[in-house]
């Protein structure tokens, strides 16, 4: 049994997107067998769920810092780092994280994400003090990589010129501190092979262990297949704030959905999730469009979708919105990009189309073929049960945990 304070960026519980969607099955499966404290931060009014008081020994929460594109501005011009570093700057929080150190001997301290990074140097003067205690980076993306892959995305589309000269000022930046992050920790862990291929390629010498994404399977009860009769809905769902997902259903709705409507005639495109920004608002406006914003429950708009698609083409990482609807039955056509880090085939666990015809043919022909899309349901669920329920996925966290220190 180990001794584990747990940093994060954002509250686990409840478990509503990516970040906390791993966050808490770390700690909802790790609960039983180690001591865990959290420090967490959260918005100012939030507390703790009680799932995540029963679970940890102690719950520190911080109000999370504001930061005003005035600063992330400032940091650009006055500073030699990247926003992500100064994202979640906080001497409150700094001030928790030095107390807690001083009064309790941790076996690992685990830090969820690179934006956590700016206190990598509290960490090491633990370190110091404790040379047996274990300082672990829990790499939730390979930030420098998805970031070129946002530069990628949008070198051509002059409405985005501001933004990618931006993501072009970052890219340096981003590349020397997640490196030096990288290289201050003593075990990296990483969500895919190709994240694990990009951060060894960043920091030399560095042995990334592949510690997937996972979901509780047991959460996800497979939902039946959509009535033919009903109205075909095709369904995204995100933080839709966020810049791959806004990027992602506006290509959607431009370049894709017209040509799913030429051939099923009243199909519709629904976009779930909170915090939409306005260009995704605006969508609703379309024909065939629907921006539901914030839902208290997921299950209804999956459970009335007929595709699930993940039309992204930018990020890293893996995609848990793809594991969900993979559990409950759903067929799923994803870009590469969209399906990447997941060992998948095109027309075995799901379809894969990168340009428009490519993935309006793939969602047409499975909107068509029922039997097709029924195969695919099944396949997705075994799929997820044997590569990426938690019960498969911890031991190799665990094992992070044991491995002696060099």
């Amino acid at each position: 049994m180990a001794k584990l304070l747990l940093l994060t960026p954002g509250l686990p519980y409840p478990p509503m997107q990516g970040t906390a969607l791993r966050n808490w099955g770390i700690i909802s499966g790790l609960a039983p067998r180690h001591r865990i404290t959290l420090l967490s931060f959260a918005h100012t009014a939030a507390t703790a769920a009680p799932e995540l008081l029963a679970a940890c020994e102690r719950v520190v929460l911080v109000p999370q810092p504001a930061r005003s594109a005035f600063a992330r501005l400032a940091t650009l011009a006055l500073s030699t780092q990247p926003d992500l570093a100064r994202r979640l700057n906080s001497s409150l929080y700094a001030h928790h994280l030095r107390t807690l150190l001083a009064a309790n001997d941790y076996d690992v301290v685990q830090m969820e994400g690179l934006e956590l990074g700016c206190y990598m140097p509290v960490l090491r003067a633990y370190k110091q003090r404790r040379p047996a205690a274990r300082i672990i980076y829990d790499a939730h993306n390979a930030e420098t990589m998805l970031q070129k892959s946002v530069v990628a995305a949008e070198r051509d589309n002059p409405t985005r010129w501001l933004a990618t000269a931006y993501s072009r000022a970052q890219l340096p930046r981003l590349q020397r501190f997640e490196r030096a992050v990288c290289s201050s920790a003593d075990a990296i862990t990483c969500v895919s092979a190709a994240d694990r291929i990009a951060l060894q390629a960043l920091c030399t010498g560095a042995q990334p262990v592949l510690v997937p994404n996972g979901i509780w399977l047991r959460d996800y009860p497979q939902l039946p297949a959509t009535m033919e009769t009903q109205k075909p809905q095709l369904l995204f769902t995100g933080k839709m704030d966020y810049r791959p997902n806004v990027d992602g259903v506006l290509w959607f709705a431009a370049e894709v959905l017209p040509l799913v409507q030429r051939a099923v005639p009243g199909a519709e495109f629904v976009v779930a999730g909170r915090d939409p920004a306005p260009a995704v608002q605006r969508l609703a406006g379309n024909a065939g469009v629907r921006v539901t914003g914030e839902l208290p429950d997921m299950r209804q708009c999956m459970a009335a979708a007929s595709v699930y698609v993940v039309p992204l083409r930018m990020g890293g990482g893996t995609r848990f919105k793809i594991m969900e609807a993979m559990a409950q039955g759903r067929a799923v056509v994803a870009t590469q990009i969209g399906a990447a880090g997941f060992e998948v085939s095109h027309q075995r666990e799901l379809m894969i189309g990168d340009s428009p015809t490519a993935m309006a043919d793939a969602i047409i022909q499975l909107l068509q073929n029922p039997a097709q899309r029924n195969a695919l349901c099944s396949a997705a669920r075994t799929f997820v049960s044997q590569k990426h329920d938690w019960s498969t996925i911890l031991p190799a966290l665990e094992a992070v945990y044991s491995t002696p220190l060099l």
